[in-house]
């Protein structure tokens, strides 16, 4: 049996033994102790899960985060999310294929009364911003439960194995977010007075102001709060175009969870569509992880993330295809190549640009959508809501972090505690952290040849000066005295400490060294990677910033200290000429593209715009054009919009058909959002816990004391 598991990482312990038998159509095999479904099908090597019913066509991930349907199957007879449910012993797992039959039911079902819970606040979320609100809750003394879908708190966090950005003291600069996870998860489990459900799914915000949860996967539970504080997160916009449903086409976030969370190995070559940060950090932990990544496009004239995170990639042997798109994903049954190309100012496919690369893997980051459904209900039944995080505003998990403690007290403060206002500079700090990238300049490398000295290689304005704070001779500033200025060295105090790069984010800092050799002098460059592949004696190829090959360099001395936190570094000999401008070391030769046939405009008429429901393009625009304006009448009639998903899919895509077929914005209704948000068995609504016949009736149980429970 193939195993894809990740046994060696430079920044994760390597995956644990797999130990937990189950069964995939009747075969055998292991599973990791918590380990989910999916990931462990991918772990042996199996990415179709099933087929739809209307068309047969074969499915798998897509957003592995619980917000869609794609990766469902049968297990122990019922249709469930494979990304959400832990492998069981002995669990019988069966690919979907049509519709699900339920198993039948011997006897009679006993139920459970349904248990109330009254608390002053319920954060819905346990990631960045949920985390910090209750840590200021916490500290108010507010009565609060924390409710979150997965099996442990940190949210995004737990799949980001990149240092922060930002500073030290706002939000733990130069910090992994693994590592910001696991203290934001400790400091909040020391309040008595917040309560933390784990694997516990909000169902929906109904008119009489209660809150349907289902804790633990499995017993339907009503809470009562005070005020609501949705900090949710967002899930991944999805893209249309030919193949956009195979299976080896997911979302980032899917991908991060895992490679980083799972430490699965889904993949071996990997196309990456979207220039965002989150595709480019994703790219970065695909190589991290020993996958190729082949290529990234990004359809406007410059990727929108940090700079930072799109010269690592460029210089580590990453082709990034800028004012590029998808114009399709190739296979029968997976993903076995992807062909883009460039655009014009139009939009359009230029004929004659198109490249095409073999890979099993088209990863989608085309943006993100908060999850904001339950802040709306809310509002409109009047239950006092606010909401932090990416569930208020899309922005980097920093921002988030600042944003929930904001929140938090502010909460606090209409609870009626007495925690005064919240301090201006904390709405500025916000404010700052939530920045798009600023003014990029050009790389100013310095030409002196004498004494040591760092390099900054980052040139575009981004909240972040981790360096500043680590230097002992404070040689180092940033440009205006503010966080989002860039970073400059000032006189000749540096003394060759190379704290600077080990705690820069981006690994944007080299320190070059003249004192010994003026002719050939040394440079230290930050390297994330397996101490394997590098060693003293190597020949390695070093890079500019833009990955731009200056030459070869002899390493002299590879050492991992405590303050760079994982990482390497890395010190090579080279031309005095070329030294300043080395900025990263060559970690994969430069894939090169296939030539495609010619580009012919797709028959977008065929495309899947409902991935539930296979829906396609032409059965929308025959209704559009037919007189429909009523996104409502079109679900009656397609039934796009009414899948597993709940509509948090496609309604974007339909918008845009709207568009295209000249219909104005103003002129559409959009669908109406209804309970439930999320899937539940229908017993839960009875009190039938699944997986467990009661023996007894229990009389109703209602909750007001914040540490009754279980706390």
């Amino acid at each position: 049996m193939p195993d894809h598991r990740i046994h060696e990482h430079p920044i994760l312990p390597p995956a644990g033994e797999a130990t937990v038998p189950f069964s995939w159509q009747g075969q055998a095999m292991l599973a990791r102790p918590g380990e989910t479904i999916a990931s462990a099908l991918f772990a042996s090597g199996v990415r179709t899960f099933g087929h739809h019913h209307k068309d047969g066509a074969p499915q798998g991930i897509f957003c592995a985060n619980g917000q869609c349907a794609q990766c469902a199957v049968v297990a122990d007879d019922l249709p469930v999310k494979s990304c959400m449910v832990v492998v069981r012993p002995g669990m019988r797992v069966q690919p979907l294929d049509g519709l699900p039959v339920l198993p039948g039911i011997d006897g009679q079902v006993r139920t459970h009364p349904i248990e109330t819970v009254d608390v002053e606040c319920l954060v819905i979320g346990g990631g960045p911003a949920g985390l910090t609100a209750a840590i200021e809750l916490g500290t108010a003394g507010v009565r609060t439960l924390v409710v979150d879908d997965k099996h442990r708190l940190g949210g995004k966090l737990v799949l980001q194995t990149h240092k922060f950005f930002g500073s030290i003291e706002a939000c733990h600069a130069g910090t992994r977010g693994i590592d910001i996870a696991t203290r934001l998860e400790a400091e909040v489990r020391q309040f008595e007075n917040v309560r933390v459900w784990l694997n516990s799914t909000v169902l929906a915000v109904f008119s009489d102001r209660r809150v349907g949860v289902l804790r633990d996967n499995r017993q339907y539970v009503i809470a009562r709060p005070d005020m609501l504080l949705v900090t949710a997160g967002a899930r991944e916009k999805s893209l249309v175009f030919p193949g956009n449903t195979l299976p080896g086409v997911y979302g980032a976030g899917a991908f991060q969870t895992l490679v980083n969370r799972d430490l699965v190995r889904p993949t071996e070559r990997l196309f990456v569509v979207g220039g965002g940060n989150v595709g480019l950090i994703a790219g970065y932990h695909a190589l991290q992880a020993g996958i190729g990544v082949v290529g990234l496009c990004e359809a406007l004239p410059e990727c929108g993330g940090y700079k930072v995170h799109k010269d690592k990639l460029v210089r580590m042997g990453v082709p990034v295809y800028t004012s590029h798109t998808i114009l399709r994903a190739e296979g029968r049954h997976e993903v076995e190549a992807v062909t883009i190309a460039a655009i014009d100012r139009t939009w359009r496919p230029i004929p004659g640009t198109e490249k095409r690369f073999a890979c099993d893997t088209v990863l989608v980051a085309v943006g993100l959508d908060p999850v904001d459904e339950f802040l709306h209900k809310a509002r409109e039944f009047g239950l006092p809501a606010m909401a932090a995080g990416d569930s208020e505003e899309i922005a980097e998990a920093s921002a988030a972090m600042f944003t929930g403690r904001i929140r938090g007290l502010e909460i606090a403060r209409a609870l009626g505690r007495d925690v005064g206002e919240v301090p201006p500079e904390w709405h500025r700090t916000a404010e700052v952290l939530k920045s798009r990238p600023g003014m990029t300049i050009t790389e100013d490398i310095p030409d002196t040849r004498t004494g040591v000295f760092p390099v900054f290689h980052c040139t575009q304005e981004i909240p972040c000066n981790p360096c500043t704070s680590v230097c002992s001779n404070h040689a180092i500033r940033i440009a205006g005295d503010d966080v989002m200025g860039l970073p400059e060295f000032v006189g000749d105090a540096c003394d060759g400490c190379e704290k600077c790069v080990a705690i820069c984010p981006g690994l944007a800092v080299t320190l070059v060294d003249f004192r010994k050799d003026p002719r050939q002098p040394t440079v230290v460059i930050p390297y994330e990677f397996s101490a394997k592949r590098i060693k003293k004696g190597d020949t390695v190829t070093v890079l500019d910033s833009e990955g731009t090959v200056l030459g070869n360099a002899e390493v002299t001395r590879v050492r991992a200290p405590k303050d760079a936190d994982r990482a390497l570094l890395v010190r090579v000999t080279a031309p005095a000429e070329i030294a300043p401008r080395i900025a990263g070391i060559r970690v994969q030769d430069p894939w090169q593209a296939e030539r495609a046939e010619g580009y012919e405009q797709p028959i977008g008429d065929d495309e899947i715009v409902c991935r539930c429901e296979r829906v396609t393009a032409k059965e929308l625009r025959a209704l559009i054009r037919g007189g429909i304006r009523d996104m409502n009448h079109l679900k009656a009639i397609t039934r796009c919009g009414m899948g597993a998903c709940g509509g948090k899919t496609c309604p974007n895509l339909i918008k845009r058909i709207f568009r295209e077929e000249g219909v104005a914005p103003g002129e559409v209704t959009d669908l109406t959002r209804r309970p439930l948000f999320m899937e539940v068995p229908l017993g839960a609504f009875a009190g039938a816990a699944s997986g467990e016949t009661p023996t007894a009736d229990v009389p109703p149980r209602h909750a007001t004391d914040a540490t009754e429970g279980g706390m």
